[in-house]
């Protein structure tokens, strides 16, 4: 289920998933929604007048707790959010709140949480404490798990609420008709003739494509005679594509990847 940004003043979800074109523009809309839950003054909510409101916007609500991913010893952002942190959030989500009458959290970047760490958030986000809100900030969806994303209201902002790009989602839906007929040929053909493509282009048709998978996995869309096997493997690959490409990887590599990794065994359905 889609929200706008405008719909939250009056209805907070205790699990969204918030994506934005940049991940400035996807926090701002999560303190927005934080302010909303925690408004006292009167409608429409946010006031931005009440104590809780202002103290939203300044940063220093108790009760408005965002997590993201540590720092290292040279004071550079770690890769991920790790799973201790994930644990560590959900005891302190079953503590009551300081001020207000709900706690919310906001986890930046959430797409780094490693797979242990969203495996973690599973039940919280399915089943969170009573008065805890948990919302989750990403430029790329399409990189949490399909059973992170189906356990959360999803809310689009700006740009990225926009229309698709149709070039990249026909790429993506020409690769997964090439993955469910099992044609390595056909497969190995168009991984070659897409080799060329930069960086960050290759990014985005990662993402295109994971997020297509991920619908299959979720019965969102029709999975095109593809087992559950076979779209777990898929979006399990088009993940490790996409830390490739945080590395910097270039399209060379991951084409490559995917012509070799795509189809397991050696049969030739098409």
């Amino acid at each position: 289920m889609e929200k706008s940004r405008e719909e939250y003043a009056g209805a907070v979800s205790q699990s969204s998933l918030i994506s934005a074109a940049s991940i400035d523009e996807a926090m701002a809309a999560a303190l927005d929604i934080a302010a909303a839950a925690l408004c006292t003054g009167p409608e429409p909510r946010p006031c931005r007048q009440c104590s809780h409101c202002r103290k939203v916007a300044q940063g220093i609500h108790p009760d408005v707790i965002t997590l993201g991913r540590l720092e290292d010893d040279k004071g550079r952002p770690k890769r991920e959010i790790g799973v201790d942190q994930i644990r560590a959030l959900s005891a302190d989500a079953c503590i009551l709140p300081n001020e207000a009458r709900r706690k919310v959290y906001i986890i930046r970047e959430a797409e780094t949480m490693n797979i242990s760490a969203q495996n973690a958030a599973l039940k919280l986000l399915e089943e969170p404490p009573l008065g805890a809100i948990f919302l989750l900030c990403t430029t790329n969806p399409s990189q949490l798990l399909p059973t992170v994303r189906s356990r959360c209201t999803q809310m689009l902002c700006g740009t990225a609420a926009g229309e698709g790009d149709k070039e990249l989602e026909a790429l993506a839906e020409v690769y997964i008709k090439a993955l469910a007929s099992g044609n390595r040929a056909k497969l190995f053909s168009w991984c070659s003739a897409n080799e060329a493509m930069d960086g960050r282009r290759a990014a985005q048709f990662v993402d295109c494509a994971m997020e297509r998978l991920g619908d299959m996995l979720c019965g969102r869309r029709k999975d095109l005679g593809l087992s559950y096997r076979q779209l777990s493997d898929g979006y399990a690959l088009l993940q490790r594509c996409a830390a490739y490409l945080r590395l910097n990887v270039g399209g060379k590599h991951i084409f490559g990847l995917l012509a070799v990794d795509s189809i397991s065994g050696g049969g030739n359905r098409g």
